[in-house]
């Protein structure tokens, strides 16, 4: 598994589209996915690829002259747990970084409301992240969202 930048916005499209319809219990709202897929393709944007396959990806938006955030990331579900996110992230970070941005956040739904999004929450922790805030209606009530942040 490799992990490239991708510039071309029709490939961006793709293989964003490809990894989060395999993700229906995170990606399930189709007006919501289909923003991201949009929005992603104007962003910087790592596709981790495995035998000529994209099977993760991650979107990076900037959110102040600080501040980036992952904007959007998914890896295929047969590829959770095998080091595929931890290295699109490195590659996240590492640009990042080279842009001058001191922080790093993304957005994800508070502790204890889906096992899914708790698999996620944990890991960013691993990752670095720690929680800043939650905002209970961001979202919806059901999808409190929480803001975790890390210093770069």
């Amino acid at each position: 598994m490799k992990v490239i930048s991708v510039t071309d916005s029709n490939e961006k499209r793709a293989v964003a589209r490809a990894i989060l319809e395999d993700l229906p219990e995170w990606f399930s709202i189709p007006e919501s996915t289909e923003e991201y897929i949009h929005e992603s393709t104007k962003m910087p944007f790592f596709a981790a690829v495995e035998v000529g396959e994209a099977v993760g990806f991650m979107a990076m938006k900037e959110t102040s002259a600080y501040t980036a955030e992952i904007y959007v990331c998914g890896v295929k579900k047969r590829c959770h747990r095998c080091g595929t996110g931890r290295a699109m992230f490195a590659a996240l970070c590492g640009h990042a970084r080279e842009q001058g941005y001191e922080y790093l956040q993304v957005k994800t739904v508070a502790a204890g409301y889906y096992a899914e999004y708790d698999a996620t929450r944990m890991f960013y922790e691993r990752m670095g992240f720690r929680a800043l805030e939650v905002f209970p209606t961001l979202w919806d009530k059901n999808n409190p969202c929480l803001v975790m942040v890390m210093r770069l």
